[in-house]
């Protein structure tokens, strides 16, 4: 049943299934699994569970839904989503961007349930194109709006969502105009600063939440889309165009693996030494054993 902007949905036992996941198995317990709806964002929870977006056919709303995945088994969590993109776990809730909004899903309930979080109107303009969630400690969301990302590939912009509060805008291009299309973030524990990748410029920034200083960290990324990095400091970038994964050394682009139809939003194993890749074009769930 829909309620007005806060939309619930029950996922039905009868569509879990199993997927295909690839046949050799490995020492760390992560396998690539195939046959997914059009991939697009992983996280893995503490428990283990790994959740991805699968937006289905991209601009047809009511068919994207999240996915767990719990010991090479998967079941559809939640349905009825549009075409769910960037995701983030604070505490027990799943956060979810879909297009001009954000939904969280209740983890600690069974069955589990989404909700509208924070509509388009509660943003200080309605979103295009809302992309990549990301989390600091205190419980502050970031989020993406990556604008006309597919047209003039300009319009973007980032948004900080306090708990219990409203979005707030950090950066535009307005505010600078280095900012076209924004996607990828990660913030530090303390929310002091912002890592940003830009899908129209391929470029990687800091942005220091209280000077707001946008400051170029590394360069050649193509169309830059997901973004993590280790404990030791090591940064990862996803680059959708090329179906390329990358990490920064001295401030440049190394390659760690290609071939990708198009590498979407990457995430850290909870072990923080494997790479969960969403390749979205192809349906599968690659996982890179990081050293």
């Amino acid at each position: 049943m829909l309620s007005g902007n806060r939309r619930r949905f029950i996922p039905s036992l009868l569509t879990a299934l199993l997927l295909s996941v690839s046949s050799h198995s490995q020492a760390h317990g992560l396998d690539p699994v195939n046959g997914l709806l059009t991939p697009e964002s992983v996280v893995q929870a503490a428990d283990g569970k790994i959740y991805v977006s699968e937006i289905n056919e991209f601009g047809k709303d009511g068919d994207g839904q999240i996915r767990v995945i719990d010991h090479g088994k998967s079941a559809v969590l939640v349905q009825g989503l549009d075409d769910p993109k960037g995701l983030t776990i604070i505490g027990n809730d799943l956060f979810v961007a879909d297009k001009n909004r954000i939904w969280r899903v209740t983890l600690d309930q069974s069955p589990a349930k989404a909700e509208v979080y924070i509509p388009a109107s509660a943003f200080p303009q309605i979103p295009q194109f809302l992309n990549d969630l990301a989390a600091d400690a205190n419980g502050n969301l970031y989020v993406s709006d990556s604008g006309d990302i597919m047209g003039t590939g300009k319009g973007g912009a980032v948004y900080k969502i306090p708990p219990q509060g409203k979005p707030a805008l950090l950066i535009d291009g307005q505010a600078d105009a280095r900012i076209l299309a924004p996607n990828g973030l990660l913030a530090d524990a303390k929310g002091e600063h912002l890592l940003i990748v830009d899908f129209t410029s391929g470029i990687l920034y800091d942005y220091d939440v209280a000077s707001h200083r946008l400051q170029e960290i590394a360069s050649g990324f193509g169309g830059a889309d997901g973004l993590v990095r280790q404990a030791n400091g090591t940064i990862y970038v996803s680059d959708w165009k090329a179906g390329k994964v990358y990490r920064v050394d001295n401030h440049k682009a190394v390659l760690v693996k290609e071939g990708y139809q198009s590498a979407a939003d990457i995430a850290l194993s909870q072990d923080g030494h494997h790479l969960l890749v969403p390749d979205m074009k192809a349906g599968v769930l690659d996982v890179i054993q990081l050293h």
